[in-house]
């Protein structure tokens, strides 16, 4: 993405004194009563031809066609009201069976057994590290208890050129891309091996090498970024996507509302991915919204391509994804998805969930509906899974999750020095003076700091 932000800045750098407008490119669009002229930008000297300068102007329509209204007109006085909701797309039911057997990506025994084996492990890594963080071993943690077929039915379906801005519940996305459980431990646990070097809270993980943006905690921020990331993109003429995961929750924020009509506008590339899995912490579905869920949204209010479906069905989570990335890479366009789920865990180390629902909403949820299970019981039907390979797979599991963490927490911390950096290309006289101060104190009063925990000084 930063190669993508790199030449568009370089564009419009190099073309900012050289626009030629034409006036059949000229748009005026209506606005509170106001105008505004949208050009389409010519690159005069056409120095690089990977960029397509015209999607500076996302439509094509004359002032002519602009004047045409998309509705019909009606004498009869009538309020409109909704009268259809969004179907629930789903093709695999609890016991594993595919309906229709068309729907079946059909994928190998050894890729199927992959994902699998990744749903058992972050199943693994969220228990133990709820555990750690409860014996006060790491400051916070959220696990993905009952999400599970969305990490990884929708990470198959995308391309590792394909840029990601998750929320905090995508862990599985991350490991399915190649995120290992050092790396997670490392970030967790803060040490000098976190490349975030101990600043970010646990969870918040982010890695250039697997395409995926940094974590933000602030709720929503990721979706006005990820539109200007696939903006990037479509000005640079790549045919990949970003794709931006958010819980229903965060619908509820400005920021979502202002990124999907930003999306819709420019036209650009976005896959906006809900998780709906009905709770806000601890604010019911039921409280956060009227009419249509949120894929009730897309067609109307902002004319997007949208999907609902079933999010603990991992090949109808696959087929959808994969289908929305072919929408928005090939017709250059945005897609929503909604997939319906249920936020089995709390919502964090930080809540108790027990305090606002029932232990028989939840049980219902994890026994009748289980997506780790509905996929188990689908290898079974193939005879690629026995119960002998499911404890094997467990008991490996919490052993390579144990080694990380052991290796994570016998890691120093990153050095003190490190509060200074990354903020300012030079760091001004002001930071060098508080790092001289903090150093200076700390050997004055070394009894009170436990320095030993801290790499060394380069």
């Amino acid at each position: 993405m930063s190669q993508n932000i790199k030449n568009l800045s370089k564009l419009v750098r190099q073309s900012s004194n050289r626009w030629l407008f034409q006036q059949n490119r000229v748009q005026t669009l209506s606005l509170n009563n106001s105008s505004i002229f949208v050009k389409n930008a010519i690159n005069n000297n056409n120095s690089n031809k990977n960029i397509n300068v015209k999607y500076f102007s996302t439509k094509t329509e004359t002032q002519q066609d602009l004047d045409v209204d998309k509705f019909d007109y009606t004498n009869k006085l009538e309020p409109q009201v909704l009268k259809d909701y969004i179907p629930c797309y789903t093709v695999m039911d609890q016991e594993g069976v595919v309906n229709p057997p068309s729907a079946d990506p059909n994928f190998g025994q050894e890729l199927v057994t992959k994902m699998y084996k990744q749903m058992l492990l972050l199943n693994t890594m969220d228990s133990i590290f709820y555990d750690v963080q409860r014996q006060g071993r790491i400051s916070f943690y959220m696990t993905s208890f009952g999400e599970e077929a969305i990490h990884i039915g929708s990470a198959q379906a995308l391309s590792m050129d394909d840029t990601i801005f998750a929320q905090y519940r995508e862990s599985g996305v991350l490991m399915w891309r190649g995120f290992t459980l050092d790396e997670i431990a490392n970030q967790c646990c803060s040490n000098e091996l976190d490349p975030g070097k101990g600043r970010q809270m646990p969870v918040h993980f982010g890695s250039k090498r697997i395409n995926v943006q940094t974590i933000s905690s602030p709720l929503t921020t990721q979706l006005p970024q990820a539109v200007g990331s696939s903006y990037a993109q479509k000005l640079a003429g790549e045919k990949n996507c970003t794709i931006v995961y958010f819980g229903e929750g965060a619908a509820s924020e400005g920021d979502f509302h202002a990124a999907m009509n930003f999306a819709a506008t420019l036209s650009t590339p976005t896959i906006f991915f809900c998780r709906n899995n009905k709770w806000a912490i601890s604010t019911p579905a039921s409280e956060q919204y009227r009419g249509d869920g949120i894929a009730g949204r897309g067609p109307s209010a902002y004319g997007m391509t949208t999907f609902r479906v079933d999010g603990n069905d991992i090949w109808a989570v696959y087929n959808v994804t994969k289908m929305a990335r072919d929408i928005a890479v090939e017709k250059g366009v945005p897609v929503l998805i909604e997939a319906m789920t249920y936020r089995v865990s709390h919502h964090s180390t930080s809540d108790d969930s027990s305090r606002y629902r029932t232990t028989e909403e939840i049980n219902h949820w994890k026994e009748k509906k289980n997506p780790v299970n509905r996929l188990k019981n689908y290898m079974i039907r193939k005879g690629w899974w026995t119960e002998e390979l499911e404890k094997s797979t467990i008991k490996e599991s919490r052993e390579q999750v144990k080694a990380a963490l052991q290796k994570a927490e016998a890691q120093k911390k990153p050095m003190i020095s490190e509060l200074f950096t990354d903020v300012y290309d030079t760091i001004p006289n002001n930071l060098l003076e508080q790092q001289k101060e903090l150093i200076e104190h700390i050997k004055l009063y070394p009894e009170e700091y436990p320095i030993d925990q801290y790499a060394p000084e380069k």
